[in-house]
């Protein structure tokens, strides 16, 4: 057995990961976010647009996260090429961790029932969000080995699929999050 490369992500990496996942996981049981949904069951996949949304391992929105690990890869990539990867995952770990601990506090959960969709969103379960960083470590672990063109006709084959399916996606998140547009909140609630 050979001894690992700069070039790979170690087990030290992953350990680094877990402790972030951990700590992610404490912080949100701390700030009073349920540690699985309120309706009592985990569920591998989510797929119904209610109140089990957001609440357990993957729903419609698990495609955002994906994307997230395919866009931090990238950027890791461009900015901090001559870091190995496995400080780079750390990075965008520990990013989108950070992430999840502001989402789910009042000031972005109000913003997300003010500006779009989900007049109901009342934060994410915890399950929900350690998840939502794995998957966002799945996709950057995808990105780093996969070609380019395959990469970026996932992203875009996962955009237009939530679209279709929940008429709502990362782009229309951000869009609608940052700068509402009336006429797009209209027509996502029409579904």
């Amino acid at each position: 057995m050979s001894a690992p490369s700069i070039r790979d992500i170690g087990a030290r990496h992953w350990a680094v990961v877990a402790v972030i996942l951990a700590v992610t996981a404490a912080a949100l049981l701390w700030a009073g976010r349920s540690a699985i949904c309120a309706c009592g069951t985990v569920e591998l996949w989510h797929g119904a647009l209610d109140a089990g949304n957001s609440q357990h391992i993957a729903d419609w929105y698990t495609p955002s996260h994906i994307i997230h690990g395919f866009l931090f890869y990238g950027l890791g990539w461009l900015v901090m090429r001559s870091r190995p990867p496995g400080e780079r995952l750390i990075l965008a770990v520990a990013i989108e961790a950070a992430w999840e601990v502001l989402e789910n506090s009042p000031i972005i959960i109000n913003r997300y029932r003010d500006a779009t969709m989900a007049l109901g969103y009342s934060g994410d379960s915890v399950i929900n969000s350690v998840a939502d960083v794995a998957w966002m470590a799945l996709g950057f672990a995808f990105a780093r080995r996969a070609p380019v063109w395959v990469t970026v006709s996932l992203a875009i084959g996962f955009e237009l699929l939530t679209l279709w399916v929940i008429r709502d996606n990362l782009t229309l998140n951000v869009l609608m999050l940052a700068w509402p547009i009336e006429a797009i909140k209209t027509w996502q609630g029409a579904g």
